[in-house]
C-alpha cells in the first residue's frame, strides 16, 4: 500500500530517520500516488540516495540499485543474453539428432536464457514489487538515456528477440542526479524533478538529532553552525549532511563536548576532502568560524 496523503508520505519518511519539508515530501507523494518516476537533483551528500532507501524499507519493497558509471550499457543495466547455456542447448539439440533451426532459434531466446540486470529485475512480473534507484545519471554517458525512455515512460521493456517485458506492479522509480553534466530533456519530461539542497539549520540539527542521538545539544549546535557557515566559503567541495553526521562521530570519539579551534583543525579532514580546502580553512579561518558558530548555537540550546 502506498501512502495515501503527503502527511503519509512525510511520516514514512520520518520513520525511515529521514527528515524531508514540505515540499520534498509532496513531490515524493505525488510521484508515488502518479506512478511517475521521481528525478531528484542536488549537490553530492544532500541526501537524494537516501529517499530511496528509505521509501524501499518504508514500503516493504526490494531495492533494486542501478550505479552509473562512465561507458555504462544495456547488458550491464538492462538484461544480457546467457550464451554460455544458449551454445550449451545448441549443441544438445545437435547432438540428440532433433534440429529444426526455426524451432531451435525460438527456443534458445526462451525467458530462461534472459538475464535480468537491475532495470530488468525493477519490472519483472515474476517478482515482488520493487523501488528502482538509478543512482547518479549524469555519471553515464549521453547515449544511455535512451535505453531508459521505454521504461521511464511504460514501466516496460523490449527485447528484439524475445518481446516486451512489462511491470504487473510499477516500480517507485528514483533517479539522482549531481549535475556534472546536463540530464537531456527527454528524461526529465517523463519524471517529477526536485532539486534537494543542503538544509537550513534547524532541519540540518534535526537531522543530527536523528542520525546521531548521542551527540550533546550543544555540540550538535555548535557543529551544525559551523557547517553552515564553512558552506558560505568559497570551497572546491562543500560537505554535505552525511559530512556533517561523520564529523559528529568523530568529535564524539575523540570525547569533545564543545568546539574548540584545535579539535576543528584535527579533524577537517573528516569534513572536507580536498587539501586545498583544508589549507584554506584550517588555522584562523577555522577560529573565526568556531567562535561565531559558539555566538550562533548558545540562544538555540538555551
Amino acid at each position: 500500500m502506498l501512502p495515501a496523503t503527503v502527511a503519509d508520505t512525510a511520516a514514512l519518511l520520518a520513520a525511515g530517520g529521514y527528515v524531508a519539508d514540505t515540499a520534498l515530501s509532496t513531490t515524493v507523494h505525488l510521484a508515488m500516488a502518479m506512478a511517475r518516476p521521481l528525478f531528484l537533483e542536488g549537490e553530492p551528500g544532500t541526501g537524494k540516495t537516501e529517499i530511496a532507501k528509505v521509501l524501499a524499507a518504508g514500503l516493504d519493497r526490494r531495492l533494486v540499485r542501478l550505479q552509473c558509471y562512465d561507458g555504462l550499457d544495456l547488458s550491464a543495466a538492462a538484461y544480457e543474453w546467457d550464451h554460455a547455456r544458449q551454445l550449451m542447448a545448441i549443441r544438445m539439440a545437435e547432438a540428440s539428432g532433433d534440429v529444426d533451426r526455426r524451432s531451435l532459434s525460438s527456443d534458445i531466446y526462451a525467458r530462461e536464457f534472459l538475464q535480468a540486470r537491475p532495470l530488468l529485475s525493477a519490472i519483472d512480473p515474476d517478482l515482488p514489487p520493487a523501488v528502482l534507484l538509478i543512482d547518479e545519471l549524469d555519471r553515464a554517458d549521453e547515449p544511455f538515456e535512451a535505453f531508459l525512455l521505454e521504461l521511464l515512460a511504460d514501466f516496460q521493456i523490449t527485447v528484439p528477440e524475445y518481446g516486451t517485458i512489462l511491470a504487473r506492479t510499477k516500480p517507485v522509480v528514483v533517479l539522482t542526479s549531481n549535475r556534472t553534466r546536463e540530464v537531456h530533456d527527454a528524461i526529465r519530461r517523463r519524471c517529477l524533478y526536485h532539486w534537494v539542497d543542503y538544509p537550513d539549520a534547524r532541519r540540518e540539527r534535526e537531522i543530527l538529532a536523528r542520525k546521531a542521538p548521542g551527540v550533546a545539544p550543544l555540540l550538535a549546535a555548535e557543529i551544525v553552525a559551523f557547517v553552515q557557515r564553512l558552506r558560505g566559503e568559497d570551497l572546491f567541495k562543500l560537505p554535505g549532511v552525511a559530512e556533517t553526521i561523520d564529523w559528529a562521530a568523530a568529535l564524539m570519539h575523540l570525547n569533545q563536548h564543545e568546539l574548540a579551534p584545535a579539535s576543528v583543525d584535527e579533524t577537517l579532514g573528516v569534513l572536507l576532502k580536498y587539501q586545498d580546502d583544508i589549507a584554506k580553512i584550517k588555522g584562523a579561518e577555522a577560529a573565526r568560524l568556531v567562535a561565531e558558530a559558539k555566538s550562533t548555537a548558545a540562544p538555540v540550546v538555551a
